[in-house]
């Protein structure tokens, strides 16, 4: 899969955190400000928090699996996960791109409000859940109750569904190419349109992925629950 943004050019900063602290790692990374270095971190070792709240258009790569809430309210930054990701990855990132080139848990970009996230593998339950804007693209399945209460933004599934898919969704589109085991309260299928066809293709070329378009289904709100209805007896 091709990287989601050119490696910065210019010199390597590099962290181990068998030998450096996550602590010395993160107060550097919030003190850089230049596009000009690269940040490899070696060994994560499943750490919690790595790379949190960066707020600059800093190039991260880190080599290995990372734990809870890696790159969580990122802005700007690039942050590259070469294996798998814990919980939140990616919890509400305002910009830049976030890239998991295995496999993310539970609640991946939970509220992210704008960037790109990419996860490469399957992601857990609740992906993208209370999404506010950000573009979500999986390479492979998501779990149950995915893109519950997304808002705004969208999600690229390009394996299957499982169950309650977009359940109480709000403006948010969910494009998803196989299976859905069933889908929440208030989502349904819609017709793709030309401009869906255009959203995609550039989604899925920002991501790296090479699927057709046309494979894909259209996961939208029927806005029912917009507003409350007396007689509706809490079924939607």
């Amino acid at each position: 899969m091709a990287n989601l943004k050119p490696i910065a050019a210019g010199p390597i900063r590099e962290f181990d955190l068998e030998k450096d602290s996550l602590r010395e790692l993160n107060q550097f990374l919030h003190s850089a400000a230049t596009s000009h270095c690269q940040i490899q971190v070696r060994n994560p070792n499943g750490a919690h928090s790595i790379a949190c709240g960066l707020n600059s258009e800093l190039d991260v790569r880190i080599f290995g699996h990372v734990g809870y809430y890696a790159a969580g309210m990122n802005k700007l930054a690039t942050v590259t996960i070469e294996g798998n990701a814990g919980p939140g990855v990616a919890e509400n990132m305002m910009s830049g791109q976030v890239h998991v080139k295995g496999f993310a848990s539970t609640a991946a970009g939970a509220s992210a409000h704008g960037g790109l996230l990419v996860i490469d593998g399957d992601a857990s339950l609740r992906c993208g859940i209370s999404l506010k804007g950000a573009d979500i693209v999986v390479g492979g399945s998501v779990g149950s109750f995915s893109a519950f209460m997304a808002q705004a933004g969208r999600i690229v599934i390009c394996g299957d569904a499982e169950d309650a898919l977009g359940d109480s969704l709000y403006e948010a589109v969910i494009y998803v190419r196989g299976k859905v085991a069933s889908l929440g309260a208030d989502a349904r299928f819609e017709p793709m349109t030309e401009a869906d066809f255009d959203t995609l293709r550039q989604l899925l070329k920002s991501a790296g992925l090479e699927y057709e378009a046309s494979d894909f289904k259209r996961v939208a709100s029927a806005k029912k629950m917009y507003h409350w209805h007396a007689d509706a007896n809490q079924e939607y």
